[in-house]
C-alpha cells in the first residue's frame, strides 16, 4: 500500500498484533531463505483492538526496545494489517490492461467499498485475463483505511524506522506458503490464522489467494471463555488454553470450553469456505493449514477436521527455512512456528518489490 513497488535491498519485517509483535530478518541466497534475526515481544491488552491501534505510546516502546533487543540495525521495514479497516473483495471488471485498471481503479471500486473512496487506499491484482472472450476479467481489490494505514507509520516511524511496504495479512501468509509449500496444479489450500482477536481464512489457488474473509474471532475468545468459567486468571487460562498448565485442572470442565469455542470457529471456517466452494464452479478444498497463535489450542485442529471433513495441518512458517542451530534453537521454532506465519511472509516482500 505504501511504495508497494519500491525494490529495496534490506529489510525487517514486523507483524505488529493485537496480542504481540513478531520481528523476522532474513537474507535470500542460492541455498534459498536464511533466517538471520527473529523475536518476540508482547502487548498488554487493549493496545490494539481489532487491527486499530488505541495506545500508540506502547506499541512504539515495544518496537524500540525490539531493535535494541536484537540489534537490529536495518530502518526499512515492511508491516502489515488486517481488521475490519481492510476490505480485500473478488470483484468482476470489464476486460482491459493492467496500466488502464490501474487509471481507472477509483470509480471502478467506488461500487464496492463500503467507505468513502476519498478515505482508502486502494491496490489490486488480475487473478485472471479475459480468456473466454466475454470482456470480463476477475480482479482482487484491495481497500485499507487510510487513517489506519497513518497509525501504523507513525508508531513505527516514532519508533526510528522507514516504514517502506505496508502489506495485508492475507498475502503475507500467501508468500510464507509460497516459501514452505510449493504450489501443486490443480490444489486449492485453504490458510486458517487464528490470531488473538481476529481470524482471516484465505483461499489460496495455484500460488495465488482467490478468497479471503475475516471473522471476529481468536485465541483470546479460548483463554477468555476459560477465565469466565473455570474462575481463573488470564495467565493461566492462557496455559491452559495450550495445554502447558495441567496441575489442578479439572480437565473434563476445561475439555468442555475449549470444544465449544473449537466448534464455533470451526462451524464459521466451514461456512466460509462453504461460501468459496459455492460460488466457484469446480472449486474444491484440498487441505487447510492452521497459521497463528491460536492454531495449538488444545484439540482445534482435530475439532476443524471434523466440522469441515477436510484434511487439516498446522502451518510450519520454518520449515523450508535455513536456521543456523548454533543461533536459533530448532526445538524453540517448532514451538513458535504458528506465531510467525505472517511476518516471514512479510519478510521475503521486499525481494519481490520491483
Amino acid at each position: 500500500m505504501i511504495n508497494p513497488f519500491q525494490k529495496k535491498k534490506e529489510a525487517v519485517a514486523f507483524d505488529i498484533g493485537s496480542n504481540s509483535i513478531k520481528l523476522i530478518q532474513m537474507s535470500q541466497s542460492k541455498k534459498g531463505w536464511e533466517l538471520q534475526k527473529m523475536g518476540m515481544t508482547e502487548l498488554p491488552p487493549e493496545a490494539i483492538v481489532d487491527g486499530s491501534i488505541i495506545d500508540s505510546m506502547t506499541v512504539t516502546n515495544a518496537l524500540k526496545e525490539m531493535v535494541k533487543e536484537h540489534g537490529v540495525k536495518i530502518k526499512d521495514t515492511v508491516s502489515s494489517l488486517t481488521g475490519h479497516s481492510v476490505i480485500i473483495k473478488k470483484v468482476n471488471f470489464p476486460a482491459m490492461t493492467e496500466d488502464e485498471l490501474a487509471d481507472s481503479i477509483q470509480w471502478e471500486a467506488e461500487q464496492y467499498i463500503p467507505f468513502p473512496i476519498t478515505d482508502v487506499n486502494i491496490d489490486f491484482q488480475i487473478l485472471g485475463a479475459d480468456t473466454e472472450g466475454k470482456g470480463q476479467m476477475d480482479v482482487m481489490l484491495v481497500a485499507v483505511k487510510k487513517d489506519v494505514i497513518n497509525d501504523y507509520t507513525n508508531v513505527i516511524k516514532e519508533a526510528g524506522l522507514n516504514p517502506v511496504v505496508i502489506d495485508v495479512d492475507s498475502f503475507a501468509l500467501e508468500n510464507m506458503m509460497e516459501v514452505n509449500y510449493p504450489v501443486t496444479p490443480g490444489e486449492n489450500v485453504a490458510v486458517v490464522n487464528i490470531g488473538a482477536s481476529i481470524t482471516s481464512i484465505s483461499v489460496i489457488a495455484g500460488g495465488m489467494t482467490v478468497f479471503t474473509r475475516s471473522i471476529p474471532m481468536g485465541g483470546n475468545q479460548f483463554t477468555e471463555e476459560i477465565q469466565r468459567q473455570m474462575n481463573v486468571s488470564f495467565r493461566d487460562a492462557e496455559e491452559m488454553k495450550t495445554g502447558k498448565k495441567t496441575e489442578g485442572v479439572d480437565v473434563a470442565a476445561l475439555q468442555g470450553v475449549v470444544e465449544t469455542v473449537s466448534t464455533n470457529l470451526s462451524f464459521e471456517v466451514k461456512r466460509s469456505l462453504d461460501f468459496f466452494i459455492g460460488g466457484a464452479q469446480g472449486a474444491d478444498i484440498n487441505k487447510i493449514y492452521l497459521s497463528g497463535g491460536g492454531a495449538k489450542s488444545k484439540g482445534l485442529l482435530e475439532m476443524m477436521q471434523d466440522k469441515t471433513a477436510m484434511p487439516v495441518e498446522l502451518a510450519d512458517a520454518f520449515k523450508n527455512l535455513i536456521a543456523n542451530p548454533r543461533q536459533f534453537d530448532t526445538e524453540k521454532l517448532g514451538a513458535l512456528s504458528q506465531h510467525f506465519g505472517v511476518a516471514i511472509g512479510l519478510a521475503t516482500r521486499r525481494f519481490a518489490d520491483k
